[in-house]
């Protein structure tokens, strides 16, 4: 048995597709209750990074035949001593060395680029096996990585959505949040409220747990997030916004996101959730999270279930989510290794 590596061009359709189909074949195993790998979605991760990355992919292979990929993340504007990882192996082809393979050139490639750490998630338990540790943390945990964060999913149904106790905390909430205006935008950010979502977009990596991951706030500003949204566009993630905009002020100091894919318009992610820290405490929070859920639900009547994933000890957020009905689902682990 021979194991070659070779890199994944972002204009070698074959090599990607090739990559796409080991990563469809892994979402179908490990991770049945999530929709099917979006090929838009994959193809785009390489050939339309997020503003501020550099991407490379790996493809491994078992005597010709694909069997593995690795995905590197390169932070070029911050976080430049950090990386991260996916690293996937086609469920028929586990226990032969791919994943140590791929993992050892990977690091050899941080290293020549100065990387002293990398991330990764993956699954805590196997799908409907409580209590039995999923390959990706076994081998996490094989290789050296340390459990930095843990994160927990919680679903949505929004068929059991009850809509009298929504109304009445988005009642109360509205009574605490007297001065502030909600508003409602799809895609696209308006311009005059690029610059104070990208001020709380920037926030995120300040104010949410973290954990034992070296990860320092990102620097974000209205280019960058224009960026990301192209990035988005070239996903074909459809994104529905709730922003509170403060009165006295003018400044949008409250953001939400819902998101849908291109291929599965039965299933959305909750997505970022911020308050400027300034203005907590009025139920902000909660007013966006339930406005923009009746607001995706106004365009997207297909969908089915929301997921969300929370740090374990961010006690505030897994309250309010628990309020609209999410329902724990399972953990992840975010791990991180020293290169």
């Amino acid at each position: 048995m021979t194991i070659t590596i070779t890199p994944v061009w972002a204009a070698d359709e074959a090599a990607v597709e090739q990559a796409y189909q080991i990563g469809a074949a892994q979402v179908a195993a490990d991770e049945p209750d999530f929709p099917p790998l979006c090929r838009r979605r994959f193809t785009a991760l390489l050939r339309h990074p997020m503003p501020g990355y550099e991407t490379s992919m790996l493809l491994a292979w078992i005597d010709g035949v694909p069997a593995g990929f690795l995905r590197l993340d390169l932070p070029q504007l911050d976080n430049t001593e950090n990386a991260s990882a996916e690293l996937i192996v086609h469920p028929a082809r586990r226990r032969r060395g791919v994943g140590r393979a791929l993992a050892e050139h990977g690091l050899g490639l941080l290293r020549e680029r100065g990387r002293k750490r990398v991330s990764a998630m993956s699954r805590a338990e196997l799908a409907g096996e409580p209590g039995r540790r999923s390959p990706g943390n076994a081998f996490a945990a094989a290789m050296g990585a340390v459990d930095a964060l843990t994160d927990v999913r919680r679903r949505l149904d929004t068929a059991d959505l009850d809509q009298a106790k929504l109304d009445a905390l988005l009642a109360d909430a509205r009574d605490r949040s007297t001065g502030y205006q909600v508003l409602c935008w799809r895609g696209y950010t308006p311009d005059d409220l690029a610059a104070d979502v990208a001020y709380l977009d920037g926030r995120l990596l300040a104010d949410a747990p973290m954990g034992d991951l070296a990860w320092e706030p990102e620097q974000v500003d209205a280019d960058r997030l224009r960026g990301t949204e192209s990035a988005l566009d070239a996903r074909g993630r459809r994104r529905y916004h709730v922003g509170v905009r403060h009165e006295a002020s003018g400044r949008l100091v409250a953001w939400t996101l819902l998101d849908v894919g291109a291929s599965a318009d039965w299933h959305s992610f909750q997505q970022i959730t911020i308050v400027d820290p300034e203005h907590r405490g009025h139920r902000l929070g909660l007013l966006a999270k339930i406005e923009n859920l009746r607001h995706l639900l106004a365009h997207e009547p297909g969908v089915r279930v929301i997921d969300t994933f929370n740090a374990a000890s961010n006690d505030h957020m897994i309250a309010i989510n628990e309020q609209l009905g999410f329902r724990v689902q399972d953990r992840w682990s975010n791990w991180q290794l020293n290169v």
